[in-house]
């Protein structure tokens, strides 16, 4: 699974996070779980004052891809959507990266090709 967001431990327990300007944060669970509400099927939420969270941490996916460092923003099918992390504009052109704005490319590596992936938390 790739995951690129804020995470939660409330209770002793995981989940994907939103922390909220008002002090709260949303907590959101695949499946039914006490005290949630469902958005939609898959999709459960819930939200809890920011002093009952044990830890809120970010993170990413990240991987290596032509030797190079990357983070990865999505996937589909046997393909992952990367951003390349190197920050050398001449390296992500001699790639043939896709410039989605300045100091931003990406390009969809084949999952094969990829190295190193794992989560970094931040």
């Amino acid at each position: 699974m790739i995951r690129d967001g804020y995470v939660a431990r409330w209770l002793g327990r995981e989940f994907e996070a939103v922390p909220g300007a008002d002090g709260d944060v949303r907590l959101y669970a695949p499946e039914p779980t006490d005290g949630f509400e469902e958005l939609r099927p898959g999709r459960h939420r819930r939200v809890v004052p920011a002093h009952e969270i044990e830890e809120l941490r970010y993170v990413r996916t990240v991987c290596t891809w032509r030797g190079e460092p990357f983070i990865v923003v999505g996937e589909h099918e046997t393909w992952l959507r990367v951003e390349y992390a190197g920050g050398r504009a001449p390296v992500a052109e001699r790639l043939g990266l896709d410039r989605m704005d300045h100091g931003v490319w990406q390009a969809w590596a084949p999952r094969n090709e990829v190295q190193d992936l794992r989560e970094e938390l931040i």
